[in-house]
């Protein structure tokens, strides 16, 4: 090969007066040369101008020391180095504020032993504020100067922290209220937040027939028990009467009267009115004959129960779940607290054939030729509803069958008074499933209206339907009763430590409950069946899930003798 001269090479040079690589339009954009950026960058914004230097907005560290997913997070442009940054004249992050004041090395302690506790919300520990320290239970792990109950009304602990490590809590499966048909059909699902958003007015309702009659309430029960004494709840055996919708001969009657579209009961009307708030499974079955809806319950139904710590946050487990003491099972707390009701009632009232109120029917239940026991105080008030909106061409009323329990004397003017009696029943503070109650023994006399506002947290749903309940039979006074175990491990001897009275309407408002909502839900519900063709539905809540849905049975579902309405969960403890 011949070898290439040096002319040659040079005659090969580009003639321009630059080397290298060709000048191109790639980098300019309209003439502007723009920061180049690698494949690693993100392409999230064409431009971040909230992008913050190393020492956040306000140059002391202060967002992005807090903010881990933005402190990691990369800016478009951030693998090259800025064309724009601006140079601070003067390096502002050095400057601090002296503080000369002195703080005082005591803190002032609520309850013994210094320790500051609010209302076991855990601001304070031996010599500081803000320590989460405080919440455990005497015994328990933790600090050791708050093993105890403060005197303002919280608790100062109950074994752990709220909250801690409940987000790997394994997710509660309970058994539907209704064994679900392979042959119902889902029409309708229907989720809490909608419901929570409907709204409908209505008047307060009027008094169509009054049957029964009421016992006198002992005012003896109000006062506090006396220092070292308990009052024992005794077994009176009383006829009570719980009978559905459809079976009731007074609303049988008033249907054929054309009276109104809609008849239910006050027990199942406040369940659907309260439905979220519920966390147990439910249901209720709605009948449509012709232009007429009826809202009824199956025979042993959920609804006939009174659950326990339903809404509380480490509510009552099951026996499939770890707990080992019978007696506190879901199913074994709310029929204790169904039979503690039936004898409270019972017991505050003076029975007396002279001094009782009659009605202006007798008790449209109760046969003297059969029954052999005599009859509890109470009497049934049929109330009609307008449930009418400005767009009906016919008005859609409701008629219901509300219950009042006893009657007192106004101290001034002498008028009888209608009351609501319920007992709240309290099974071990110690417990599991007691969501954190106090002690009632010692607290319910010194803290009552604590002792309130937790019963208010963890029976949100039971204490919403009682106070619709008396709301809807427009009782003067809703009494509420706490009873107690007389030992924590026998559920079936109780003692009653004080009784309260309470106007319904006031309740409602301390525990934020809206009428309006729930006449919006009930509304709903009937609208979604009066558009469908007549037959039987069955409005189910999910045992899980904060929904509701309603299926389409077959005609004789829930008859006598059927048994496809019964309970599971007994089954399903038994396969475990």
């Amino acid at each position: 090969m011949a070898p290439i001269s040096l002319a040659d090479i040079v005659s090969s040079l580009p003639s321009d007066e630059s080397w290298g690589p060709p000048t191109t339009s790639d980098t300019l954009v309209d003439g502007v040369p723009y920061a180049a950026y690698s494949k690693g960058d993100k392409l999230g914004r064409m431009a971040d101008w909230t992008s913050e230097g190393k020492d956040g907005r306000d140059g002391r560290g202060g967002r992005q020391q807090y903010n881990r997913n933005y402190r990691d997070q990369q800016v478009y442009g951030a693998g090259t180095s800025s064309l724009f940054a601006v140079q601070v004249a003067e390096d502002e992050s050095s400057f601090s504020v002296v503080d000369n004041t002195r703080t005082s090395t005591k803190t002032r302690g609520f309850g013994r032993g210094g320790g500051t506790i609010f209302r076991g919300r855990g601001r304070g520990g031996r010599d500081q504020r803000g320590g989460r320290g405080t919440f455990q239970r005497v015994g328990g792990r933790g600090g050791q100067q708050s093993n105890y109950y403060d005197n303002r009304g919280g608790r100062g602990g109950r074994g752990r922290r709220f909250g801690w490590k409940d987000y790997d809590k394994p997710q509660r499966n309970r058994d539907s209220s209704v064994n679900i048909k392979p042959d119902w059909q889902m029409l309708e699902e229907i989720d809490f937040n909608r419901l929570a958003k409907l709204n409908l007015e209505t008047s307060t309702g009027e008094d169509i027939e009054t049957y029964g009659f009421l016992y006198y309430y002992d005012r003896s029960y109000d006062k506090p028990p006396v220092k070292n004494t308990e009052r024992k709840l005794n077994v009176v055996d009383r006829v009570a009467y719980n009978v559905t919708t459809s079976s009731d001969p007074v609303i049988q009657e008033l249907a054929e009267k054309d009276e109104a579209t809609i008849f239910a009961t006050d027990s199942i009307l406040s369940m659907l009115m309260c439905a979220p708030r519920s966390v147990y499974s439910w249901d209720i079955v709605i009948t449509r004959h012709g232009n007429k809806v009826y809202l009824d319950k199956r025979e042993g139904s959920a609804l006939d129960m009174i659950s326990v710590n339903e809404n509380a946050a480490d509510a009552p487990l099951e026996a499939s779940e770890g707990n080992k003491e019978t007696i506190n099972y879901p199913n074994a707390l709310a029929l204790e607290a169904t039979f503690i009701n039936h004898n409270f009632l019972n017991q505050v009232v003076m029975e007396s054939d002279t001094s009782k109120l009659e009605m202006a029917h007798d008790n449209p239940f109760y046969n003297p030729s059969e029954e052999t026991e005599p009859l509890a105080s109470k009497a049934y008030k049929y109330r009609r509803f307008d449930l009418s909106l400005e767009k009906d061409e016919d008005p859609l009323h409701l008629i219901v069958r509300t219950e009042l329990d006893a009657v007192v004397k106004n101290n001034i003017s002498g008028e009888d008074q209608f009351l609501t009696v319920k007992a709240l029943n309290e099974f071990d503070h110690k417990a599991q499933g007691s969501g954190g109650a106090l002690d009632w023994r010692t607290k319910l006399t010194s803290q009552r209206g604590a002792v309130v506002a937790t019963e208010m947290k963890n029976n949100s749903c039971k204490l919403a339907r009682w106070t619709v309940q008396s709301i809807l039979a427009k009782a003067d006074m809703m009494k509420l009763g706490f009873v107690s175990r007389a030992t924590p491990k026998v559920n079936d001897r109780h003692v009653i430590l004080g009784v309260v009275g309470y106007d319904p309407r006031k309740f409602a408002e301390q525990m934020n409950l809206n009428l309006s909502n729930g006449w919006g839900i009930v509304r709903t519900i009937v609208d979604m069946c009066l558009k469908m063709a007549e037959g039987k539905y069955v409005l189910v809540k999910d045992p899980n899930k904060p929904l509701l849905r309603l299926y389409e049975v077959p005609a004789g579902t829930f008859e006598e003798g059927e048994e496809d309405g019964e309970v599971i969960a007994e089954g399903n403890d038994e396969d475990e």
